[in-house]
């Protein structure tokens, strides 16, 4: 156990942002399973849609510092190429 002040200041810093980052990680997988869910059902109306608030919340978890610019590129991509091979 930490004896300084600011190394429990640290410690309690952390566990807010664990909890934090594991609601945002969470949030996006709900949002990736919903076009995929879309897409296992063949609707592409809603896989589109649900792409779109999906690439957003990747996004999102860029900049907040969940994921990594790269990944959350990649996802994007694979996914946009599955609803895309719905229509042909």
């Amino acid at each position: 156990m930490a004896h300084h002040k600011s190394a429990l200041k640290r410690i309690r810093q952390t566990e807010t942002r664990t909890e934090r980052n594991r609601a945002r990680r969470s949030r996006i997988r709900t949002f990736v399973k919903k076009v995929e869910t879309a897409i296992s059902a063949g609707d592409q109306a809603v896989a589109n849609e649900a792409l779109r608030a999906a690439q957003s919340e990747l996004t999102r978890g860029v900049t907040k510092g969940v994921l990594k610019a790269n990944t959350a590129a990649r996802k994007v991509s694979r996914l946009n190429a599955r609803v895309k091979a719905l229509s042909a």
